[in-house]
C-alpha cells in the first residue's frame, strides 16, 4: 500500500474534513500519516516539501506552485468567512504594531492589499493575537479562526472586516486555505487523494457526530457552538469542490498580490490538478 505524509490543522474544520479519511470510514487505496500543526507551521514545512499532501493558506502556495498543486477539495474559501482587523476600542490606527497571524497566511497577505498605512508586522501564532492586543504588546492585530467568534467578548473591536472588503471589491469568495499536492506524484494518483478528500466531507456530512471525538480532541478549549460555528462557516459546497469560481477567486487574489508588488510573476504552471 503506498504511503503519504498528510498535514492539516488541529481546527474544527481541518479535523471534521479528514477525519473518515484519517480512521478508515472510507475505503482508501493509500496509508497516510497525519501531521497536526497550525497552518503557518504547515506553510513553512510545505516549503521544504516535508509533506506529501497538507493544508496551507492560499498566500503560501503563491510561493510555493513550482512545488505543489493545489486539490479542487478540500479547500477553506468562502463568503463572510474573512480575516478581522481588530484592536481595542477608539479610532482606526494609522500605523504602529500589528499582530500577523504567520507570514504566508492569507490573512497577511490581504492585509496588506487591504490596509494602507506604516505597520509593522509583529508575526505570531492565531491563538496569540488577542491576548498580545489586550496586553498592549501591538496596537491591533488580524485575526482568523475561530477567534472571529470570540474577540467581542475580550472588549475588542473590529476596524475592517478584511473578507468582506475582498468581497467587495472583488466580487468573488475569499480563497483562504487549499489542500496542496505534491507536484512531482502521478496525475491519477493526485486525482485520487482529491476524491477521497470529497469522499471524506460527504461522509462527515451524512454520518453526524461520528467526527466530534476526534474535533473535540484537538480543539478542546473550544465550546461547542464555537466549534459548530466554525465548521459550519469553513466547510462548504467549495470545500467539496472548487468549481470554476473557486478557481477564479484564487487566480484573482494572485493577480492583485502581483499588481501590488507583494508577489512575482512565476512561470505558467497548471495550478490545479
Amino acid at each position: 500500500m503506498q504511503k503519504f505524509t498528510l498535514g492539516f490543522s488541529s481546527c474544527p474544520n481541518d479535523t471534521y474534513i479528514f477525519d473518515a479519511l484519517v480512521h478508515h470510514r472510507i475505503p482508501s487505496p493509500f496509508q497516510f500519516y497525519t501531521e497536526i500543526h497550525d497552518v503557518e507551521e504547515l506553510n513553512q514545512l510545505a516549503k521544504v516539501r516535508r509533506l506529501d499532501i497538507t493544508k496551507a493558506s492560499v498566500h503560501a502556495f503563491f510561493h510555493l506552485s513550482d512545488l505543489y498543486q493545489i486539490l479542487s477539495s478540500g479547500a477553506a474559501l468562502g463568503r463572510g468567512c474573512g480575516p478581522l482587523w481588530i484592536g481595542k476600542p477608539g479610532p482606526r490606527p494609522s500605523g504602529g504594531r500589528v499582530a500577523i497571524p504567520g507570514e504566508w497566511t492569507t490573512a497577511n497577505l490581504l492585509f496588506q492589499l487591504a490596509v494602507e498605512g506604516g505597520f509593522e508586522p509583529v508575526y505570531m501564532r492565531f491563538d496569540e493575537v488577542m491576548p498580545a492586543i489586550s496586553a498592549g504588546d501591538v496596537e491591533s492585530g488580524v485575526i482568523i479562526h475561530e477567534s472571529r467568534f470570540t474577540y467581542t467578548e475580550q472588549g475588542l473591536t473590529s476596524f475592517l472586516d478584511l473578507g468582506a472588503w475582498w468581497e467587495q471589491t472583488s466580487g468573488l469568495p475569499i480563497p483562504l486555505g487549499g489542500i496542496l499536492v505534491r507536484r512531482d506524484l502521478p496525475e491519477e494518483t493526485k486525482k485520487v487523494i482529491q476524491g477521497l478528500i470529497k469522499d471524506s466531507i460527504c461522509y462527515a456530512d451524512t454520518h453526524p457526530g461520528e467526527a466530534s471525538p476526534y474535533i473535540t480532541q484537538h480543539a478542546q478549549e473550544l465550546e461547542g457552538d464555537v466549534i459548530d460555528q466554525h465548521i459550519g462557516l469553513y466547510v462548504n459546497d467549495f470545500s467539496k469542490d472548487l468549481g470554476e469560481e473557486g478557481r477564479q477567486a484564487i487566480l484573482a487574489l494572485y493577480e492583485q498580490a502581483i499588481k501590488k508588488g507583494i508577489l512575482t510573476s512565476s512561470a505558467e504552471l497548471a495550478l490545479f490538478v
